[in-house]
């Protein structure tokens, strides 16, 4: 039986780290040049751990399936990176940071974790100002920052809407000095596809070389999994048509246990669905809150042009409901607030399914240069995506999925449940509890890979220092190979007449109807009935086109469809366990009067890590308790 250890320090909060760090193993210089690491990904969290190991001396190779990091979905991070530098002198502080993190994410997050987290904030932004990250600086000149969701201070670092994109240039920067001095190999176009353990430590893995078909062995003394979320589950979603929790999974089904899949973020200021034909949604920044407005019609069914309707007539509901936070509501609340309005009759547009984001107000008051200046290239995307200019007349928003704060199960070290096998930014369950603040992933991405990861990695691997280069002629690897030829050959044979994309376009409608913003024990019942018929439908009528030589596309999507059958059926299963609503899991059946969330800590407060026990089998549930020392249990309110 797997036993879940967090490996949490003893001692005061604000302590643990540093106490932690100082009793860790070292490796030293010369020993680092001996050990061989694998990092898979090379998004922000990828991209600073391999060049922050490269650094060190290890040997690094990392893997992305792009054909450059620079192309990592970290890019879409728009708004903005949190760091508790209290530049403002408004009253935050790391304490604070820590706070509105747990609260945040309804109180189902370790406390020792999400405190390191907002500690280490300072110390990346400190980080990529020095690696050239061009933050936006106030009139005197020091770094400006503005506000996000869920708080009360102005804490949030921006790049004008870029941040992401800026922040992942920087962790290329840092990540090719590392491959031009020889201690990191870049392998591009490479999608791992299983994990390969020996003598139950994870010791390297199978990619495929996505340009001439092969499959590739790769050993290591240690694998981090830097590889992203699972979003894209939903099929329509914010993330780039690529992500793919493909390498988490595969872990998972080699015994790392997998933590709360049913914690997805839907974020409430998408672009609306257009039409039937579109393959993604794109994101508004959470940004735009802090200056536009959201309101729909008084009168159900108003379809005046917005700039029609009088002020009298408009109902600012985010305002109205929650006056402490107005529109900077956390991403769950903002996003069921729109549902509900727009459930209600009073959305907007063609399809009724949006409400307006509105800069009127703030035009008239700082001007169009100023907003200009904020938010630019955000309103040159949504021009050119809906022919509407937001200086003009209100955007159209609606929620759609986003970030996922479910993943491979980790501990203080970050370390899965299979030893030398770390996880790190969004591919782990990471320390976002139930919903994730904005702009806490770019610093929850970054402080993992530049600040903590070395130390615990080299705490793993100090043990490790006389273990020669793993060889790749065992028979670990050679089963491993077999098990993804027989898994590739086996879709090919099928010969269908049914596209991946199509089977990804229904899934992802069977999971947004049943396991989306809202779910209920009726609604998750018969999704996972859907679900399965329709993945017997998928073994039987899959078309995959041409071979498993040389580039095949749709071969690539059959695998992460296949992938999304699985994890479609954990995030069921775990939401039907979890008979409470906190964060963005909202279960009808447990709600407030005003139709807020309704924890139940004396049943559920605790992280539900489910272990993997076969094909077709359900997930065996483990519990970890979540104690807390020193904050509060309470109704979470941002009235």
């Amino acid at each position: 039986m797997t036993k879940l250890d967090s490996n949490i320090p003893s001692g005061p909060l604000s302590d643990k780290w540093t106490s932690y760090k100082s009793d860790l193993k070292l490796v030293s210089p010369a020993n680092r040049k001996k050990l061989d690491i694998i990092v898979v990904g090379a998004g922000i969290a990828g991209a600073s751990a391999a060049g922050a190991l490269g650094e060190l001396g290890y040997n690094v190779k990392v893997f992305c399936f792009q054909d450059t990091p620079r192309r990592a979905h970290s890019v879409a991070a728009q708004g903005g990176i949190n760091a508790a530098k209290n530049y403002k002198n408004d009253g935050d502080s790391i304490h604070r940071l820590f706070l509105d993190t747990i609260k945040g994410g309804d109180y189902r997050a370790r406390e020792g974790n999400v405190y390191r987290a907002a500690e280490v904030s300072n110390q990346v932004i400190d980080h990529f100002t020095a690696l050239g990250v061009p933050f936006a600086h106030d009139y005197g000149g020091m770094l400006d920052t503005r506000s996000f969701g869920g708080v009360q201070v102005s804490r949030t670092f921006y790049a004008k809407g870029q941040t992401g994109q800026q922040c992942l240039l920087g962790s290329y920067y840092a990540l090719s000095r590392q491959v031009d001095k020889g201690t990191v190999r870049m392998l591009s176009r490479r999608e791992m596809i299983d994990l390969v353990i020996v003598d139950g430590q994870a010791r390297g893995i199978i990619a495929r070389n996505l340009v001439t078909g092969e499959l590739e062995r790769h050993s290591a003394h240690a694998v981090v999994l830097a590889s992203g979320g699972y979003g894209t589950v939903f099929y329509l979603s914010t993330l780039a048509l690529a992500s793919n929790p493909m390498a988490a999974w595969a872990s998972h089904k080699k015994g790392a246990l997998f933590a709360n899949p049913s914690f997805i973020q839907i974020h409430p200021t998408s672009v609306p669905v257009l039409n039937e034909y579109q393959s993604k949604l794109t994101l508004m920044s959470e940004s735009l809150r802090n200056d536009g407005r959201v309101w729909v019609p008084k009168q159900k069914g108003d379809k005046r042009h917005p700039n029609e309707i009088p002020e009298d007539e408009r109902d600012y509901y985010l305002e109205r409901r929650y006056p402490s936070y107005g529109n900077l509501v956390p991403r769950d609340v903002g996003s069921r607030a729109a549902k509900e309005r727009c459930d209600a009759g009073y959305g907007v547009g063609d399809t009724g399914l949006a409400v307006y984001l509105d800069f009127k107000d703030a035009i008239n008051k700082q001007g169009k240069k100023t907003i200009e200046d904020k938010y630019g290239n955000l309103f040159e995307m949504y021009q050119k995506i809906s022919g509407i200019s937001p200086y003009e007349e209100p955007m159209k928003i609606y929620p759609a999925g986003h970030y996922t704060m479910g993943g491979l199960w980790v501990d203080y070290n970050l370390m899965t449940t299979i030893p030398g096998l770390f996880a790190i930014g969004e591919s782990n369950f990471s320390d976002h509890g139930a919903n994730r603040l904005g702009a806490n992933s770019l610093m929850q991405c970054a402080g993992d890979g530049f600040f903590i990861l070395p130390y615990t990695i080299a705490n793993f691997l100090a043990d490790d220092i006389a273990t020669p280069k793993i060889p790749t002629d065992t028979n670990e690897f050679d089963q491993a190979e077999k098990d993804v030829e027989d898994k590739i050959k086996k879709l090919i044979s099928i010969n269908g007449n049914e596209t991946a994309t199509n089977f990804h376009k229904r899934l992802g409608k069977i999971l947004w109807d049943y396991c989306g913003m809202i779910r209920n024990e009726e609604g998750l019942k018969k999704g996972d009935q859907l679900l399965k018929e329709l993945e017997e439908e998928f073994y039987k009528n899959l078309k995959i086109p041409g071979t498993d030589k040389g580039v095949n596309q749709e071969l690539e999507k059959a695998l992460r469809v296949q992938t999304f059958f699985e994890v479609g059926q954990l995030m069921i299963q775990d939401a039907l366990n979890r008979k409470e609503s906190c964060g963005a899991h909202f279960r009808e059946e447990s709600q407030t009067e005003t139709g807020e969330t309704l924890r139940n800590d004396k049943d559920y407060a605790y992280v539900a890590a489910w272990e993997y026990q076969g094909q077709d089998q359900n997930h065996k549930l483990h519990k970890e308790d979540l104690n807390f020392e020193f904050v509060e249990l309470k109704q979470r309110s941002y009235k």
